[in-house]
């Protein structure tokens, strides 16, 4: 057995980690490209919504590597992912891919099923004391991932060398992938974050403290973690000078859905529906009643925007899309919603990413003129 998955941003390192801790051969699919994109529409329906294009390519090429067998987590709701497994199974075998496909979810409801599956995957050759250890470590290392990418957002914005700041992230990111005890997490947590701050004690000594706009990405959990399908916004923005941070972190989903919110991970997300109540208080299918909520809690907490991200077709984002301006109004936040699929340039998305953080520092001077009398003209030079 080869296991391959989709490629999904950093969950790769984390899903490799769980296998190889289980001595289970695992192929990683290259990193999502245009050829990756340009292999799955071939093999999907048209109306198909951009992850499952994503996915189909994924397979593809981790064919090519010896891959044989195919896991992906289920879904439940109204949204297209619960059908990810079967609709990929039965496409891939109409284009004479031979795989086997092991869908992560209680199949009728029951946890016996879904048991037997992780056990399946996991071989008899390991107990059931090492699948839940090799979970755990699993799950630690999304964590400190997920820690590491939130420095780096912070750093982005901050640092004036942007290669330097993507240097010191896919260092990290190798360690973190090598490493495989919990000393070795923490440490190269505590070596990002240590170089990240003495070069802002640096950068601040040669040009003062910078604070910079903040924005909130909320959105489809597909399209805002993985960099390729959002076109990069959170790389971009950051050159831009704007902090992002993100509604939704892998360990806070791996923490809510498969732990059931008894590991909470890295900003839990187990408070997003009862922030969207007063505007969305059904579930309505995949993160829709996340992405409400999540807005709802970047603009209480003063962020200057914030911006959607889904692909294009995906029902619960559009019902998402048609709550927020009320979350606009209500707190006078700006919100920007960019759809993706396989036609979106990334050069289109900066255009709109520029003008939108034009708009909020226009406003944050607004703001300031507004606190200050007018001083800041002729602190700014303006």
């Amino acid at each position: 057995m080869k296991v391959t998955f989709p490629h999904m941003g950093n969950a790769w390192i984390v899903i490799q980690t769980l296998f190889e801790s289980l001595n289970v051969e695992v192929v990683v699919p290259p990193t999502n490209s245009k050829q990756t994109l340009n292999l799955g529409t071939r093999l999907s329906p048209e109306s198909a919504c951009l992850p499952l294009k994503l996915n189909l390519g994924n397979y593809v090429e981790a064919a090519d590597k010896g891959a044989d067998t195919i896991v992906i987590t289920g879904g439940i709701g109204p949204c297209r992912f619960g059908l990810y497994g079967e609709m990929e199974r039965q496409i891939l075998r109409d284009a004479g891919y031979d795989y086997e496909v092991v869908i992560l979810e209680p199949p009728d409801g029951s946890l016996l099923g879904l048991f037997k599956r992780i056990r399946y995957l996991a071989g008899t050759q390991n107990s059931w004391t090492q699948i839940l250890k090799a979970l755990r470590f699993a799950y630690r290392k999304s964590v400190a991932l997920d820690r590491v990418e939130d420095l780096i957002h912070a750093a982005r914005a901050r640092l004036p060398q942007h290669m330097e700041t993507e240097k010191l992230y896919e260092d990290a990111k190798r360690q973190l992938a090598l490493t495989m005890t919990d000393a070795g997490l923490r440490e190269t947590v505590r070596r990002v974050q240590e170089s990240i701050r003495e070069r802002l004690r640096e950068v601040n000594r040669a040009e003062g403290p910078k604070e910079p706009l903040r924005i909130g990405i909320i959105g489809e959990i597909y399209t805002i973690l993985d960099p390729y399908t959002s076109g990069d916004v959170e790389q971009y923005l950051g050159r831009l000078g704007v902090e992002v941070d993100r509604s939704i972190y892998l360990s806070g989903w791996t923490g809510n859905h498969v732990f059931q919110g008894l590991a909470p991970g890295y900003r839990s997300i187990k408070s997003y529906p009862r922030h969207a109540k007063p505007y969305l208080p059904h579930f309505v299918g995949g993160h829709g009643q996340e992405t409400v909520g999540a807005a709802v809690k970047f603009a209480r907490e003063g962020f200057d925007g914030i911006i959607q991200i889904f692909p294009l077709t995906c029902m619960p984002e559009i019902v998402a899309a048609s709550v927020l301006p009320q979350v606009q109004e209500a707190y006078k936040v700006p919100i920007m919603t960019l759809i993706v699929d396989e036609h979106t340039g990334q050069a289109g998305i900066q255009t709109r990413l520029e003008a939108f953080v034009d708009l909020l520092e226009r406003a944050s001077l607004q703001r300031v003129i507004g606190q200050t009398g007018g001083e800041v003209l002729s602190v700014g030079g303006r």
